[in-house]
C-alpha cells in the first residue's frame, strides 16, 4: 500500500497526521517549517499526494486526509516508531537519538522486515519517548494529554517528544522525569501555579510552562500498601481489619 512512497512523501504524510489533529487542516507554510523544506516543495510533494489519492488539497485552502491517506500515514508513524524501538533497545541509542537517526533507513525497509523487527522486539507498545505504536491497518493514534491537565491523584506515564530542548531534557533527567516513567500529581497550584509530583520516590516540583510540553498516558488512580503502588483496594472485611498486616502508610510525597 505504501511501499512505493518516496521518502519525501512518507516524511510529508507524517507531517500533515501531526498538523491535522482535532480537524484542523495543515497548511503548506506549516508544513514547510516542521519538515525544513520550501513551501515550493511542500506544495510539488501535496500535489503527489493528491493524485494517489492520499490527500485533498484546494489552492488557497489547507491540506486534509483521504480514508487512505490517514491509514498510510499511521502506516507510517508505526514504523517510524518500530525503528526508533530498534535503534534504543538493540542498538543502545539514547531516546532522544533515536528519532534523528530512524529517517535514514526507515523507509527503504520491506514490509515483511518491518514485521520482524517488530516481533523481535516483543511487541513494543510504544516508541523510546513513549509515545504508542499504533495497531497495523488502523487510521489513529491515542491522543496523549499534556502532564499540566491531570489532577491531583493522576497517575501516568511521560512521553517526551524528540523537539524537546536539550537543556529541558537535562534538568527533567536531573528529576527522573524521563521516557517510560510513572508520576503521580499529588498537588496543582491555582492560577497556572506548579505541580508537586511524585516519581520515584521523591517529591518534586514542576512549572506550568515545561509541564504543558511532556505527555502522559494516564494510568488508574493507585494507593500505597507496604510501601508500593497497587490498585486502589476494596473495603475490608472486619476480620480482615482485626488480622492486622497493614503496613504504615507511605509518607506523603510530590513529583516534579
Amino acid at each position: 500500500m505504501s511501499s512505493d512512497l518516496s521518502k519525501s512523501e512518507r516524511e510529508a504524510l507524517k507531517a500533515i497526521y501531526r498538523h491535522t489533529k482535532n480537524g484542523r487542516e495543515a497548511h503548506t507554510g506549516d508544513l514547510a517549517e516542521t519538515l525544513s523544506v520550501s513551501p515550493g516543495t511542500v506544495t510539488a510533494t501535496v500535489k503527489r499526494l493528491a493524485d494517489r489519492g492520499l490527500v485533498l488539497h484546494k489552492p488557497y485552502h489547507g491540506v486534509t486526509f483521504t480514508d487512505e491517506g490517514r491509514r498510510t500515514a499511521v502506516a507510517a508513524i508505526r514504523r517510524h516508531r518500530i525503528v526508533e524501538r530498534f535503534l534504543s533497545d538493540m542498538l543502545g541509542y539514547a531516546w532522544n537519538e533515536a528519532d534523528r537517526l530512524a529517517p535514514t533507513f526507515e523507509h527503504d525497509l520491506p514490509d515483511e522486515v518491518e514485521e520482524r523487527i517488530f516481533m523481535a522486539l516483543n511487541r513494543p507498545t510504544t516508541c523510546p519517548h513513549g509515545f504508542p505504536i499504533p495497531e497495523p491497518a488502523t487510521d489513529h493514534i491515542p491522543e496523549m494529554p499534556p502532564l499540566y491537565e491531570l489532577e491531583p491523584g493522576d497517575v501516568a506515564e511521560v512521553a517526551l517528544p524528540s523537539s524537546t530542548d536539550p537543556e529541558v531534557v537535562r534538568f527533567l533527567e536531573e528529576l527522573g522525569v524521563r521516557p517510560g516513567v510513572e508520576v503521580e500529581v499529588r498537588e496543582k497550584h491555582p492560577f497556572d501555579g506548579p505541580l508537586v509530583l511524585r516519581v520515584g520516590g521523591k517529591d518534586r516540583t514542576l512549572g506550568e510552562r515545561v509541564a504543558r510540553h511532556i505527555y502522559v498516558r494516564p494510568l488508574t488512580r493507585k494507593a500505597k500498601t507496604n510501601g508500593a503502588r497497587c490498585d486502589e483496594p476494596k473495603d475490608r472485611t472486619a476480620s480482615e481489619r482485626e488480622g492486622g498486616g497493614d503496613a504504615a502508610e507511605e509518607k506523603e510525597g510530590t513529583i516534579v
